[in-house]
């Protein structure tokens, strides 16, 4: 699935098939509540309001499903090894990353490909499916809720809207760990304002992650998380940015005749491949200050999925590896070489 996109669509499940499903479900659900109707409204029940409903949680979450394309970070971080995830990109072993493998374990997880198979989820018994950041309907909600309480967005949130420390901070509380989600939250909010502070002049430039893939260009804007995480630095988005037409909140397509809304300060290509021979073959793209003045980054396959992800894990990751590229893109001088760009033949 192209990085650029996130939303996925899924079919509504026909009406017979959600009798066998409903029928699945209550099994499991009896069994997950020892058929109990007061369970739920045990002292220490946890309760979420989000944009589809309620969620009742009778006590911390053990046995987790991860449907959201990221989640299963946050919960690595929480020391919660999902019982199964969601397949997205970058094909590794159970969708997790190089920044999130050493929290798996022995761990092998249900990895759940393409549209939700509720039998799937079913016959795994989780106590909580999350399905922050997964895209599922409204009529998938209500029938994984009869298999196991559900997260979702916020109310407001777009469907792949939840920044990371909030979804870092609801899913500390639905697993029953919010002290570790603070410190957490608060460690990676530490690293952007230590960032921040040995970068002061970054907070007067302007930066944008684009993308060319497939032939289409454009570039990450709004709540995706490339946006925020050039905000979080303190970069300003490229005011040209703010006219032109969103998809979905979170990318705007560009002309590839008129490349002007990228002519940041810094210019971050995000890319699924470390050789970019479409990006750099793009004349219009040599007409802009950021390159003649050697001001691009080139954020290859495992940078790409870091900022994708923007999540607690992959972010410091991301930091690590970014800082010091974007400090040479920007120290004013036009000789000076950014080693990502060099190697990827994107330099003047």
């Amino acid at each position: 699935m192209p990085i650029c996109q996130t939303a996925i669509g899924f079919g509504i499940v026909a009406p017979t098939r959600r009798q066998v499903l409903t029928a699945i479900a209550s099994g499991f659900a009896a069994a997950a509540t020892g058929g109990l109707p007061g369970v739920a409204m045990a002292q220490d029940e946890l309760r979420f309001v989000h944009a589809f409903g309620e969620t009742v949680l009778p006590q911390p979450a053990r046995r987790v499903v991860s449907l959201g394309y990221s989640t299963h970070d946050p919960l690595l971080a929480l020391g919660v090894v999902p019982v199964a995830t969601r397949q997205w990109f970058g094909g590794y072993p159970y969708n997790v990353w190089p920044w999130a493998q050493a929290l798996m374990g022995d761990a092998q997880p249900q990895v759940i490909s393409g549209e939700v198979s509720m039998e799937i989820v079913a016959s795994l018994q989780p106590d909580l499916i999350i399905g922050i950041g997964s895209g599922i309907s409204q009529a998938e909600y209500d029938i994984l809720s009869q298999i196991a309480p559900v997260l979702m967005q916020e109310k407001g949130d777009l469907a792949y809207g939840t920044t990371w420390d909030a979804q870092t901070r609801v899913i500390g509380r639905a697993v029953g760990n919010t002290g570790k989600a603070e410190e957490l939250i608060e460690g990676v909010k530490s690293r952007f304002a230590d960032i921040r502070t040995r970068h002061p002049q970054w907070a007067e430039q302007t930066a944008v992650c684009a993308y060319n893939f497939g032939g289409e260009t454009g570039a990450f804007i709004g709540t995706d998380t490339r946006a925020t995480f050039l905000k979080e630095l303190g970069f300003r988005p490229p005011p040209a940015l703010a006219n032109l037409e969103t998809n979905e909140g979170f990318y705007a397509r560009l002309s590839p005749e008129d490349l002007s809304s990228l002519d940041a300060d810094l210019l971050i290509w995000v890319s699924t491949s470390d050789a970019v021979p479409d990006i750099v073959s793009m004349p219009m793209r040599k007409t802009l200050k950021a390159h003649v003045e050697g001001r691009e980054v080139l954020a290859g396959a495992l940078l790409a999925g870091a900022l994708t992800f923007g999540s607690v894990l992959s972010l410091p990751f991301a930091l690590e590896r970014l800082e010091a590229e974007i400090g040479l893109a920007l120290d004013g001088k036009a000789e000076t070489k950014v080693p990502s760009s060099v190697a990827a033949g994107l330099a003047p």
